[in-house]
């Protein structure tokens, strides 16, 4: 997600109270991959705001629109892919424009 922060701050606690889930379900969530929280040196659990809103996402697919668990998954690796895309096509248009201001006025 453009804009959140990837730095890892909530236990697993804060998340489930944050998203409306029990704790087992996020080590769930966790095992299926729909979410990656970071680990602490003492390997306890730290998600990030964008953890936050990625697990908010899985619960407004399922709960909101009846998806099951895997066609939330793909549809985040498809969200993934579009923002990875987006990210792309930004740098080949900075680059485009730098290329153009490069040649010589006509």
């Amino acid at each position: 997600m453009p804009g959140m922060s990837d730095e890892p701050v909530f236990a697993i606690s804060v998340v489930a109270r944050l998203v409306g889930l029990h704790a087992q379900t996020l080590r769930m969530y966790e095992r299926m991959g729909l979410v990656e929280p970071a680990r602490s040196a003492g390997n306890v659990r730290r998600y990030s705001q964008a953890d936050v809103e990625r697990l908010r996402q899985v619960v407004r697919m399922v709960e909101d629109l009846g998806v099951n668990l895997a066609g939330a998954q793909v549809a985040l690796g498809l969200l993934r892919q579009i923002e990875e895309l987006r990210v792309e096509l930004d740098a080949t248009r900075a680059a485009l424009t730098e290329a153009r201001s490069a040649q010589p006025q006509r």
